[in-house]
């Protein structure tokens, strides 16, 4: 027996809390109202757009389709770390294409083979919401290595430059900031494993329990998720720095300045600014 459905007036009920939400943030002037709003918008429209293309994926369940659907989803995924990160896209999609690609490909084909013992590697039933949340997870991490290694690395650049010339190659000089981005990225999920169970039923967990599925089997499938999720986080932080220093340093391995997106933009102000002097 599946979950109960729920009508669209239902699904509508729980707008009764965002009005007061709309209200106090308006009142404290946070200036968040319009994000709040669209945002609710946005998810409502890609999720049901989402349900109807879901729909098409399984009734046809071709292991062609599933997998472009798949590299479009990383390829989304690659544009929205970028974005966050504050990083040029054109500069460093393609090795964070690269770094998302490899970790993820095999700990889901290993996840589909191994551990669930499908026919069908590619069964779109498996093979898109399991995807969907390691993408989920590692896009959160990624964000976080990328931007606290350069931007820390940014703050901190006349102590690698000097590094440097104490005859250290650029992997030794690099290695305090990528220790400190690596921990700080799989730190929330470390957390999140710690405390599973104990202070929170994870999503797939509650969703199995919803259709139908026994507990224990619920269960058992959560656990081989958060450790699928928590391994292709691992890598994937580990791959997008390590792939992103060829673009991110130049010849001479210094700080490449024009990675940055708001660089140019910072520039064209600081012109403006010379010129009315």
């Amino acid at each position: 027996m599946g979950a109960q459905d729920l009508s669209i007036l239902s699904l509508a009920s729980l707008l009764i809390f965002l009005f007061p939400i709309l209200y106090i943030s308006h009142y404290l002037k946070l200036g968040i109202n319009t994000k709040i709003i669209s945002g609710i918008i946005r998810m409502c429209l890609q999720l049901s757009f989402m349900g109807l293309y879901l729909g098409f994926l399984f009734q046809f369940d071709s292991p062609w389709l599933n997998g472009a659907y798949l590299l479009i989803m990383i390829a989304i995924a690659c544009f929205s770390i970028l974005k966050s990160s504050n990083l040029k896209i054109s500069m460093f999609f393609k090795p964070l294409f690269l770094a998302l690609l490899i970790p993820f490909t095999i700990v889901l084909l290993f996840f589909n083979c191994v551990v669930v013992h499908i026919d069908n590697l590619f069964e779109a039933k498996y093979l898109i919401p399991v995807g969907g949340m390691l993408l989920g997870n590692c896009l959160r991490s990624i964000i976080i290595g990328l931007t606290n290694f350069y931007s820390g690395l940014k703050k901190n650049e006349r102590q690698y430059l000097y590094s440097l010339t104490l005859f250290n190659n650029r992997t030794q000089a690099l290695k305090p900031w990528f220790k400190e981005s690596l921990v700080a990225a799989i730190n929330p999920t470390l957390a999140s494993i710690a405390t599973i169970g104990l202070v929170s039923l994870p999503g797939m967990m509650t969703g199995q329990i919803l259709g139908g599925s026994m507990p224990i089997i619920a269960i058992k499938y959560q656990i081989a998720i958060m450790g699928c999720i928590f391994y292709t986080e691992y890598f994937s932080v580990i791959l997008s720095i390590l792939f992103s220093l060829k673009t991110g340093f130049n010849a001479f391995d210094v700080l490449n300045p024009d990675i940055f997106q708001n660089n140019r933009q910072l520039l064209n102000k600081c012109g403006e600014i010379l010129n009315k002097i």
